[in-house]
């Protein structure tokens, strides 16, 4: 139920982390995959751990020119997909009071600008029956510190992933949320947390989650698989928590 042989799937942000880490998991099930990043280097060297039936674009997702690129390759190379995860995103941690005009937008721009405009543009190549995937996050209905920006952008996912079910209802193309809670992944050192009070921030992050850890990329990247695959061939609309039941306290 989970084979993904001779399908082709696009990933936002594959270069690293939960994006990497699904890309890798869709490659090993057949998939063809296409991943974006800002970063070449990072691209090159997620290109090389994924293997030959991986393809990378770079770009910066808040700009729609990058998405038609992205599209045009898909389109040209492969003509079509029928797996697009909108992955990439940003979160700075900052009070409201302190928040800036330069920090509020890169994260609207990235997170919530780049979302719509890559499922805009990516739309009218993908094959009937597919699936969107978009990452949203636990904070999108859990209060946290520091997290009101990042909250909003990623609030907006839910309300696009609703319309867009309906939206591509006819094309029988399911549109669903997957919303991690803390992850280990690069994010947590580009929060700013001190390589010393790494241990003790993940202890405390970890206390604040029943499972009683954070979640590893692996772990969001199989509930990827699900959505991507026939395994939820009839799941359309949902918010998938992957947040070790974080959101529960």
């Amino acid at each position: 139920m989970t084979g993904l042989n001779g399908k082709v799937a696009v990933i936002t942000g594959g270069n690293s982390g939960i994006g990497l880490a699904s890309a890798k998991l869709l490659a090993e099930h057949g998939a063809q995959v296409v991943i974006t990043g800002r970063r070449q280097q990072a691209l090159d060297q997620a290109v090389q751990a994924i293997g030959p039936a991986a393809t990378a674009i770079q770009g910066d997702v808040s700009d729609p020119k990058h998405h038609r690129e992205l599209t045009e390759l898909v389109r040209t190379r492969f003509g079509g997909a029928d797996i697009y995860m909108a992955n990439a995103g940003v979160n700075t941690i900052t009070p409201s009071g302190d928040v800036s005009e330069e920090e509020f937008d890169a994260q609207f721009g990235i997170n919530t600008r780049g979302t719509f405009f890559g499922v805009q543009a990516i739309g009218p190549v993908l094959r009937d029956g597919g699936s969107i995937i978009l990452v949203g996050s636990l904070a999108s209905e859990k209060v946290l510190n520091g997290h009101s920006v990042y909250a909003g952008t990623k609030a907006a996912i839910g309300a696009f992933a609703r319309s867009w079910a309906l939206e591509f209802k006819d094309r029988r193309i399911r549109v669903n949320v997957l919303s991690p809670g803390p992850t280990e992944t690069e994010i947590l050192e580009k929060l700013g947390v001190p390589a010393d009070d790494r241990e003790a921030f993940t202890a405390m992050m970890a206390g604040a989650i029943p499972l009683g850890r954070l979640g590893q990329p692996d772990e969001l990247a199989r509930a990827a698989l699900f959505l991507a695959s026939d395994a939820s061939s009839f799941v359309t609309g949902i918010d998938l928590r992957v947040d070790g039941g974080m959101a529960l306290l």
